[in-house]
């Protein structure tokens, strides 16, 4: 369409498939909410209540109104990550384009928090320090405008290259039989897949962990202005 490839490849369907298992979550625990939570409410609980008290905390003032963003982008994440686990699912987040995207829409979000906070001209003010010389802003300006610009490129990449990292070694782990072409080799690269399976569980968590930590510093800063 207009000359872009808007072909449905796996990795579009698994975050849809991200997306439904997200929204369907949340949705069924609201609707059915008790005093005393059952299994589905207890882990909404807990995964609300570690993102308001250890990530959206950064936020000082109105963070209740981030809540939904914040949360929204963890979930996701931590979705697709798991889900890029199963076999036969393909891994979004190991797909440059995906983080590319996810990275592009905070960082939108942020600046459009800025600018509506402060203002355009004093969202534009925050690129300059107070307090130092004439002649330094100059060199200042444009090293905090590259700064700016490379804080999505890097949760894009930081994402990417640790998904990617972990499926390409369980690939290089199981390719050894196939190299040796030998029987007897079989329980080792089955074992390392095994251990790296449960270490990239851990680094899903962390990723969707960092992300969201990182882009709730960002929008922290563009609110406070400093």
């Amino acid at each position: 369409m207009g000359g872009v490839d808007l072909t449905i490849t796996n990795g579009v369907l698994t975050m849809w498939l991200a997306t439904l298992l997200v929204f369907g979550f949340y949705f069924m625990v609201s609707r059915r909410m008790k005093l005393i939570p059952g299994k589905a409410q207890n882990l909404a609980e807990i995964v609300i209540l570690f993102i308001k008290n250890d990530i959206a905390e950064q936020i000082p003032q109105g963070k209740e109104k981030w809540l939904p963003f914040i949360i929204a982008v963890f979930s996701f994440i931590l979705a697709n990550n798991l889900l890029g686990l199963v076999p036969g699912i393909a891994s979004a987040t190991s797909n440059i384009n995906t983080t590319a995207a996810l990275a592009l829409i905070v960082f939108c979000v942020v600046q459009i928090a800025g600018v509506v906070k402060h203002g355009l001209w004093g969202y534009c003010k925050n690129f300059v320090p107070e307090g130092i010389p004439l002649f330094v802003v100059p060199f200042i300006v444009p090293i905090e405008i590259v700064s700016t610009l490379a804080k999505p490129f890097s949760l894009a990449v930081r994402l990417f290259a640790n998904m990617f990292a972990g499926h390409a070694v369980m690939l290089v782990l199981i390719s050894l039989i196939f190299m040796f072409k030998s029987y007897i080799i079989i329980p080792l690269p089955v074992l390392g897949d095994v251990v790296m399976l449960l270490f990239e569980i851990f680094v899903a968590f962390i990723q969707a962990f960092i992300f969201t930590f990182l882009t709730t510093m960002y929008i922290a800063t563009a609110l406070e202005g400093h």
